[in-house]
């Protein structure tokens, strides 16, 4: 079957770019974006923050965590235009003054890596969990890290990392 051509009128065009404000890392980031990007994608390829992975890019491996006012978010679930007005942290955005945040220097003094793909969600993910405040034991770090997925399997690291941070080591 030949292809069909089309006429003006049934041409399917683009919705336009919404322009939207985000503060990332304390800096203000005015982008237009397509309604469909996501916000990993905006600060991976808008803003150049790779240090946000991207991994199983369907909310299952936490590699995307980072803040959104406050609150860990699986940023390649959500719609960067959701967001417009938010403040956004990243790995890149904890370190205040060339100092790391305690939850980063956890990491570091506890190995709590190995590959490292999974680490700045899970550095993230921690933040957002010690904000929180709900976890007090070991087994409540576990569940509430839960969707954070790291394969090279350096969980008894991360945890002693967190336990750290918490001020409990």
């Amino acid at each position: 079957m030949p292809p069909t051509s089309r006429t003006p009128e049934t041409e399917i065009s683009l919705p336009d770019k919404i322009p939207i404000t985000l503060t990332v890392n304390g800096r203000e980031a005015r982008l237009k974006l397509s309604p469909w990007v996501s916000l990993l994608d905006t600060l991976r390829d808008h803003l150049n923050l790779t240090g946000t992975k991207k991994g199983c890019d369907h909310g299952q491996c936490g590699a995307c965590t980072v803040l959104v006012d406050g609150r860990r978010i699986n940023s390649c679930l959500t719609l960067a235009v959701m967001k417009d007005g938010a403040k956004v942290t990243t790995v890149e955005g904890l370190a205040k003054d060339g100092v790391l945040h305690p939850v980063q220097q956890a990491f570091i003094d506890h190995d709590a890596f190995q590959c490292g793909y999974c680490t700045s969600g899970q550095i993230c993910s921690a933040v957002g969990l010690i904000a929180e405040g709900k976890a007090q034991s070991a087994d409540e770090i576990r569940e509430l890290m839960s969707g954070n997925i790291c394969r090279c399997g350096a969980y008894p690291n991360i945890l002693a990392a967190i336990q750290q941070a918490m001020g409990g080591a």
